[in-house]
């Protein structure tokens, strides 16, 4: 008979005594010094999109999931502009969770920030910096949350895959399109979790938060006005500019028809429903926008509220105008750039005709500009990670969550294409930062400390909820 020692079986039994059986939660306030190393880091590396260069950033984040253990790929179209896909494995039971968010931000002039914009300064509460905003919030809230996932040995009914991509913010031919076209199984998934929501705080209260499952198509129209050139001392009736100005001026007054859809009625609904007396009947009044109620309504919000007005219909914003070289010269050609925003259900030759029509002049050619199309599709709101979404959120920020309808343009729209259901979210942010130059891509862009731990916490909650095992 073979005699066992009983000391290694009493140390296994002392040491499951003092195990827990269960993951315990985080210790949130030592990851608020972890989450800020890793945010400072990523907003001191500069990877302005253009001249677009995120190797430097993809090398530090690869360092860090190499720390933790976590397996990873590197997709690449361009050497220097690489996309991270990084994996945590479950046992198979549910399709993917996806996690999302860019390396790249928009460039800046230095001249006009009080912080220089890749410092990460931190002032009074706040962080500054390009990309505090746009994207690096929700892509260290992703790092994050795949640390914790691991390190707390989350037991997963799904893998949770983030997707650190490049080119986000004008080279999507190098980003997301190529992971879409080349490497879709490697991010195939049935949820994705990305940017385009936020929380918003007005007076340093919480609002509403908002979580994006739908966004607007950009396409740019060119009106182009022809005439005859000549000395400026005698004025022509065919000037191009006359003619340009009065096309813009036109088209600048048209409201295009109204549409409302699941998103925007749900939230012009929820809006009602916490909203003063006042801005309430408003709310309500937009739910049937041709009313006579409903006219007042919209006009209303077109003057004081155009975030919210620019959801009900495709817009039209004249950006850039172009012509004459000399002031003594009426020049042959002139011409605009019109920024479109189309609503997701738009039939884009359709509304391209109706703008000829509109401007309703010979002498003005109305074409597409050149602008990469985005595929439309929407989220539906009755699944399993919107409903967890919409609990976590709202009992970590005590508000009502709303679903909304982007007015800017996402990544997500090409994976929506694909069947993937995806949901944007963020931070909370001051709703009055924007006017006063404080927002995404403006010349001091800054996030609220505190928030961004606040985030990272809600974020990682959300995510455990959706991919892990009951």
């Amino acid at each position: 008979m073979i005699r066992l020692s009983r000391k290694p079986l009493v140390a296994a039994l002392l040491c499951l005594s003092a195990s827990p059986l269960v993951a315990q939660e985080p210790d949130w306030t030592a990851l608020d010094a972890e989450t800020l190393q890793h945010f400072q880091a990523m907003v001191r590396i500069d990877t302005a999109d253009p001249p677009g260069r995120e190797i430097d950033l993809t090398n530090y984040i690869t360092g860090v999931l190499d720390a933790e253990g976590i397996e990873y790929e590197v997709h690449s179209l361009e050497a220097e502009r690489p996309n991270i896909v990084a994996r945590l494995r479950g046992n198979g039971s549910k399709r993917p969770l996806l996690l999302m968010a860019h390396q790249d931000t928009v460039n800046v002039d230095a001249s006009k920030w009080t912080f220089p914009p890749h410092s990460a300064a931190r002032d009074s509460g706040w962080i500054y910096g390009r990309g505090t905003l746009d994207d690096k919030d929700n892509l260290v809230a992703s790092l994050m949350t795949l640390i914790l996932l691991k390190r707390q040995g989350v037991a997963l009914d799904r893998d949770v895959i983030l997707l650190a991509e490049s080119g986000e913010e004008g080279a999507t031919q190098i980003g997301i399109q190529f992971i879409v076209n080349e490497h879709f199984p490697s991010i195939d998934a049935e949820y994705c979790l990305a940017e385009g929501g936020s929380v918003v705080r007005q007076n340093g209260a919480v609002f509403h938060a908002s979580v994006q499952t739908v966004e607007k198509l950009p396409r740019g129209i060119v009106l182009t006005s022809n005439g005859v050139a000549g000395h400026g001392s005698v004025p022509l009736q065919s000037n191009a500019i006359v003619a340009l100005s009065r096309a813009v001026a036109t088209i600048a007054d048209w409201q295009p028809p109204i549409r409302l859809s699941d998103t925007t009625t749900s939230y012009f609904s929820r809006l009602a429903s916490i909203s003063e007396p006042e801005a309430a009947a408003r709310y309500r009044a937009v739910l049937s926008p041709y009313s006579a109620e409903g006219q007042e309504a919209v006009n209303y919000l077109k003057q004081h509220e155009p975030r919210n007005a620019a959801v009900l219909f495709s817009t039209i914003s004249p950006n850039i105008i172009d012509g004459g070289y000399r002031s003594n010269v009426i020049p042959s050609e002139a011409s605009a750039t019109l920024d479109v925003r189309l609503l997701p259900d738009e039939d884009a030759p359709a509304f391209l005709e109706q703008v000829r029509q509109v401007i309703n002049d010979p002498a003005v050619n109305v074409d597409w500009g050149s602008r990469n199309q985005r595929p439309g599709a929407s989220t539906s709101l009755d699944t399993d990670a919107y409903r967890v979404i919409e609990s976590v959120f709202g009992a970590n920020y005590g508000a009502p969550v709303l679903p909304v309808m982007s007015t800017g343009a996402t990544d997500m729209a090409y994976l929506r294409a694909r069947g993937i259901q995806c949901y944007g979210v963020g931070p909370a942010i001051d709703a009055e930062d924007g006017p006063l130059g404080f927002g995404s891509h403006s010349d001091q862009e800054r996030i609220i400390e505190a928030e961004l731990y606040r985030f990272v916490q809600t974020f990682y909650q959300a995510v455990e909820e959706i991919a892990g095992t009951p």
